[in-house]
């Protein structure tokens, strides 16, 4: 595991991401009612020979809230999918230098991108009060669709937190002072 307890805590990026930790922990409730919604679902499908659309959408639904809210946190915890066996062997200023190109030159584009297109995605399906196509579908699907641009602003948050510490690190924290000399190639 990635490993980011070298990167100096600011007064920013504090409350950035206790804001996160606490959407994080709210978040975490969503995958137990849709467990319950799983199972409710199964046990009247193969136990009672019903089955109900709402309750598939609904499982979707939950899952897409859980996976666009559970981005800023799994973010914001290091616990975000990278090259391990590489970046451990790396020192801490390599992977500063790595951690502040991957976010300005990739992940801020492509955030702004999401949230730009996003955002007349959802005010269309608002506009024409889109429901589902299935009969007995979820309506609002407008609602389901809100948490895209909702995710990725949170996960730009914690972008942003992210940013900051590693901004702090690489210019102005007196602790890796010693590391300039030996990490001179990475930037």
């Amino acid at each position: 595991m990635a490993d980011s307890s070298y990167l100096p805590d600011t007064p920013v990026s504090t409350r950035i991401d206790t804001f996160i930790s606490a959407v994080g922990r709210v978040t975490s409730v969503i995958w137990i009612v849709l467990l319950a919604v799983i199972v409710l679902n199964v046990l009247l499908r193969y136990v009672f020979s019903e089955g109900r659309i709402e309750f598939e959408e609904l499982q979707w639904h939950l899952y897409s809230i859980g996976f666009l809210l559970g981005l800023s946190y799994a973010y914001q915890a290091d616990t975000h999918i990278r090259v391990d066996v590489l970046h451990e062997r790396m020192s801490p200023v390599t992977q500063a230098w790595i951690e502040l190109y991957g976010i300005l030159l990739f992940l801020l584009p492509f955030i702004a991108l999401v949230i730009i297109f996003s955002l007349p995605f959802v005010a269309s399906s608002y506009a024409l009060s889109e429901i589902s196509p299935s009969p007995g579908g979820l309506p609002l699907r407008w609602l389901i669709k809100a948490f895209l641009p909702v995710g990725f602003v949170l996960l730009l948050l914690a972008v942003v937190s992210r940013l900051v510490r590693v901004w702090h690190f690489l210019f102005l924290s007196q602790d890796r002072a010693p590391d300039r000399t030996r990490d001179s190639d990475a930037g």
